[in-house]
């Protein structure tokens, strides 16, 4: 494990005066715990646990980052309406330590890899951090884009910066998939059985995977992301025949819960992934998709009104029967949550033609939409208040928040993850590196193509996986032909 993730000077430290450390410290603690129980109070209960996780903030940073992994699927966001901001419980808090650490450790060591800042991909990321903070300058609401910036930090610098050190050894890389899983099947079984008091029925489908996830579109997006990667394990003889098992009881478990989940855009992003696995299973050109993708296009621009004539004249809304429910994913007409997606994304366009290069503000989209909707655009779920969630896609969001260079530098991280993933999946040189980077790979497509109709880069659940899964690509080819770290 890299240095930079150990704090070695402060394990010498901490070593060298163990003995002095743990008398002085046990008796403070017994001193004031018998203070604060003489007085009914018992919060100091929790100091133990408290020195404990700061301990290994100092020393071994790579474990409370599995700490995190561990805890994101469970965490539970709580909202403090009257401050008008909200936390996940325990992983921002966790989070913001490891920033602190990070920042600590980069100006008093300064041995972080220089490699990772110039890798291609990175250099995206920070200059989208960069524009991030520019844009924060120049906001209709600096408070709240400099509050957005800082809760991207906190994403970005524990799970891509310090991942890519992270991810050098592969078997980081499965232990991380592992810790994220196993609380999610957790996560499913509480909802699978909420949900079956219901009778299954679509409409509670939505929402009974509170507290842990707020609504069913991004429960479906966590279920999208990681199904690529259990039917590579499920499937592949690089792993053993116990591993192969028990991915397939995950993989079976994740497909009747994306089902369940009724989320029409992770049943998208399914489909789409596995077309574009079939693109780079047979090594499809890219001069033959952009011939049919231009085709599409040329179709679609030819023949729209006709399209959209079709499309209006499809009735048929959200249903518990699978056949109908996917025929509602192209109704324009009656459906609320189609319409008012439209409604989002047309108030989206309009803010930016107010203003094209800076936009509002990152996270400001919620709280100044409001007026640039229509009254024939509005729909029953539409609201003034901004308290029913963004913009609705990863792209147009930012094209509103943040300008045209904002949606531009979206698209190239997109475009450029994808680009690299195929690479180190093409001159891998083992079969685990050639089947980690496809599946990771696939996974993060399963979350771009959600992304054009949903937006969770703003919660832990999907940033910590979605920057993580960047990290292990990154990782993969940067490291994969040093010896050393096989």
């Amino acid at each position: 494990m890299p240095n930079f993730l150990k704090g070695t000077e402060i394990s010498r430290f901490l070593e060298k005066y163990k003995v002095v450390w743990v008398y002085i410290i046990s008796v403070g603690y017994i001193l004031l715990n018998a203070y604060m129980v003489y007085k009914d109070l018992y919060y100091t209960l929790a100091i133990p646990l408290l020195l404990i996780l700061l301990y290994f903030f100092v020393t071994r940073l790579d474990w409370i980052l599995f700490l995190i992994v561990f805890t994101t699927p469970i965490a539970i966001n709580i909202v403090q309406y009257e401050l008008g901001a909200g936390i996940s419980v325990p992983t921002e808090p966790l989070l913001f330590g490891v920033f602190l650490i990070f920042i600590l450790k980069l100006f008093y060591k300064n041995d972080f890899d220089r490699k990772i800042w110039t890798h291609p991909v990175s250099i995206v990321v920070l200059i989208s951090l960069l524009w991030m903070f520019i844009t924060s300058l120049t906001s209709q609401i600096p408070l709240v884009s400099f509050k957005y910036l800082l809760a991207r930090l906190w994403f970005v610098i524990p799970f891509y910066f310090l991942g890519i050190l992270l991810f050098r050894k592969t078997q980081n890389i499965r232990l991380f998939i592992w810790l994220y899983t196993i609380p999610l099947m957790g996560v499913i079984f509480y909802t699978v059985m909420v949900h079956s008091t219901y009778g299954f029925e679509e409409e509670a489908g939505h929402w009974v995977m509170e507290p842990f996830y707020n609504d069913h579109t991004a429960y479906g997006a966590i279920l999208a992301l990681f199904l690529p990667i259990f039917v590579g394990f499920s499937f592949s003889k690089v792993y053993s025949k116990t591993t192969r098992f028990f991915s397939l009881i995950i993989l079976v478990i994740l497909l009747v819960a994306l089902y369940l989940s009724f989320c029409r855009a992770a049943w998208i992003a399914v489909v789409a992934t596995l077309i574009v696995y079939l693109i780079i299973l047979f090594r499809i050109k890219f001069k033959w998709i952009a011939v049919v993708t231009g085709g599409l296009l040329i179709f679609f621009f030819i023949f729209q009104q006709q399209i959209w004539d079709v499309l209006e004249r499809n009735k048929q809304g959200t249903s518990g029967d699978f056949t109908e429910h996917v025929q509602s994913i192209s109704n324009i007409s009656t459906d609320d949550s189609n319409l008012e997606r439209i409604n989002r994304w047309a108030s989206a366009f309009r803010m930016f033609k107010e203003r094209p290069v800076f936009g509002f503000g990152p996270g400001t989209y919620q709280f100044e939409y409001a007026p640039f909707q229509l009254s024939n655009e509005k729909t029953l779920i539409s609201t003034n208040a901004g308290d029913r969630g963004n913009a609705h896609s990863e792209f147009i969001g930012p094209l509103s928040e943040e300008g045209l260079p904002g949606m531009l530098i979206m698209l190239t991280l997109v475009i450029m993850v994808i680009v690299y993933g195929v690479k180190v999946h093409k001159q891998a040189k083992t079969p685990e590196t050639r089947l980690l980077s496809l599946t990771v790979l696939l996974g993060l497509i399963t979350y771009f193509f959600h992304g054009t109709l949903n937006n969770f880069l703003d919660t832990d659940k999907a940033s910590i996986p979605v920057w993580a899964f960047m990290a292990m690509l990154i990782a993969l080819d940067m490291y994969q032909n040093k010896a050393d770290e096989q």
